[in-house]
């Protein structure tokens, strides 16, 4: 048992627990509701960055990036490119301004853009639904990871993470949910340094990956063959590497590349943390800094997809690391990869790099979540005034909430690919808060009614092409609906707007707030 307990994967997990409970016991002393969703908004530019960064650089990057350039081949940079494009948007059109209308969470800057408690509530609906798309895919990865590498099952892997994300975020609230961010980052970036430094010591350069993939032939030796349970497993290198492979169509492109790159402006838990920052100078200097992270990891996870699949059609690996190929699919490249590499002690890393990512990103979805439920629901519509003991209280117990409404949602999608997943909640994102908070922000023209009519048609639009595409005409089927989602979005908001005519009275005042000088520091 103790020389189990001495393996590097263990030794790191426990590192990384370890630190997470310190930190999290550190920040407990959360006596305002501007401590608990906010951090009291004492975050300076370089933490505040690592932290947006940590939050966006999810499952899906450490682990769903690399697995999709594992899958489809360079077709999966398109994943990258557009991630990038979307914190770029960001950074340039909302996070100055956000951060000078400053308040706790999304649905605040609906529900005072046009004094509406109607509009308040769409929006929590909104908020909702994106975080458990984005949350359920974490959980996946999180399940993964403990059934391969540590024997667990999978429902027990979503019970342990939701536990975790109960006590880290519960009682850590912002502050902890930060600071435990930025750490977990720099983890996360650490071990994909390694991992790049030992493919690249190891020869794997890109000429020599190019060589392997196009040379492969589907021969015999690139066949490996195992049993698990009875059953005999055969992954064929030709036939399972390349069966994902995307037909090239340029609609569906530019539709993958409208609802990743408009998504990252409409994701709750990456909106809620210019909130954080002291003034809006800092909230944009976070930006700049979470982009050049992200444009690193992007590099270096479709870097590794590519190594990884030069790695199995070469057909040199190990059996073990062959089912674990085969068996976890596109969301197990990177952990299977780094035991090649670099043995039980990069895996160790890269493992625990994993659980970063997980709990960096979940985090954010239930501070974001918790803010709906606790702030935009409990308190905003409660008949007596709240204390801040109240509203802290509040928030603790829709942590407890979000946690079974989240682990219900993972149990559902243990065969999911987490990159897809993701894209999805990134397409009902940029249908819905994107026009919202560009048109909120630079459109003095925008009123309630096509606020309210722009969330709701752009969620069930988003919904309709998602759950039931095989219903509609194959011109509508698309993985990713971007191209037509986002449009109807945009159009909605702004057709209805100039219908209604209603802007509100004080527009003018809030457009001064959210563009003035004076308000830096607000």
């Amino acid at each position: 048992m103790m020389e189990t307990l001495l393996e590097p994967k263990y030794i790191f997990t426990f590192l990384l627990m370890g630190t997470i409970v310190y930190i999290t016991y550190l920040s407990k002393k959360n006596s305002s509701a501007s401590d608990f969703f906010v951090g009291g908004r004492s975050f300076g530019w370089f933490t505040n960055g690592s932290a947006i960064a940590g939050d966006y650089l999810s499952a899906a990057t450490f682990l769903g990036l690399a697995g999709l350039t594992f899958s489809i081949g360079y077709d999966g940079a398109f994943y990258t490119f557009s991630f990038s494009i979307g914190l770029t948007l960001l950074a340039i059109f909302v996070a100055g301004p956000l951060r000078r209308f400053g308040a706790y969470t999304v649905a605040d800057f609906v529900a005072y853009r046009f004094h509406s408690k109607r509009a308040r509530l769409v929006a929590v609906l909104v908020v909702l639904s994106i975080s458990g798309f984005y949350a359920a895919p974490q959980l996946l990865g999180a399940a993964q990871i403990l059934s391969m590498f540590f024997g667990t099952s999978y429902e027990f892997g979503i019970i342990f993470t939701c536990a975790v994300m109960i006590l880290y975020v519960g009682v850590g609230g912002m502050k902890g949910t930060t600071l435990n961010q930025a750490l977990e980052l720099w983890i996360r970036l650490g071990a994909f340094i390694l991992m790049v430094g030992a493919a690249i010591y190891g020869g794997l350069h890109y000429e020599k990956i190019l060589s392997a993939i196009t040379s492969f032939s589907g021969s015999v030796a690139n066949t490996a063959a195992f049993t698990e349970d009875g059953k005999d497993i055969v992954a064929n290198g030709e036939s399972w590497a390349t069966s994902g492979v995307l037909t090239p169509n340029f609609l569906h492109t530019v539709s993958l590349i409208i609802g990743l790159s408009l998504g990252t402006i409409g994701l709750p838990h990456i909106l809620l943390r210019f909130y954080t920052n002291p003034s809006a100078k800092a909230a944009r200097k976070s930006a700049l800094m979470a982009i050049g992270i992200a444009s690193v990891f992007f590099l270096f996870a479709v870097y590794l997809g590519v190594v990884g699949r030069a790695l199995f059609l070469e057909g040199n690996l190990n059996a073990e690391v062959m089912k674990n190929l085969v068996t976890g699919g596109d969301n197990m490249v990177v952990p299977s990869i780094a035991e090649v590499l670099g043995g039980k002690w990069l895996l160790g890393l890269v493992i625990a790099g994993a659980f970063a990512a997980i709990f960096s990103n979940l985090s954010g979805l239930f501070i974001a979540s918790s803010g709906a439920l606790a702030h935009d629901l409990y308190a905003s519509f409660s008949k007596k005034e709240l204390s801040q003991k109240q509203r802290v209280a509040a928030g603790k117990v829709a942590i407890l909430i979000l946690g079974i409404l989240y682990g219900l949602l993972g149990l559902l999608v243990k065969e999911a690919s987490i990159g897809h997943l993701v894209a999805l909640a990134f397409t009902v994102a940029a249908s819905t808060f994107t026009p919202i908070f560009l048109f909120g922000i630079w459109w003095r023209g925008m009123t309630e009614k096509g606020a309210i009519a722009g969330l709701l048609v752009g969620l069930i639009v988003s919904m309709v092409m998602i759950f039931l595409s095989p219903f509609l005409p194959a011109a509508l089927q698309f993985k990713v609906p971007g191209i037509v989602t986002v449009p109807i979005g945009f159009l909605t908001v702004y057709i209805v707007s100039k219908l209604d005519r209603k802007v509100p009275a004080d527009v003018n005042d809030f457009m001064r707030k959210v563009h003035s000088k004076e308000s830096e520091v607000a």
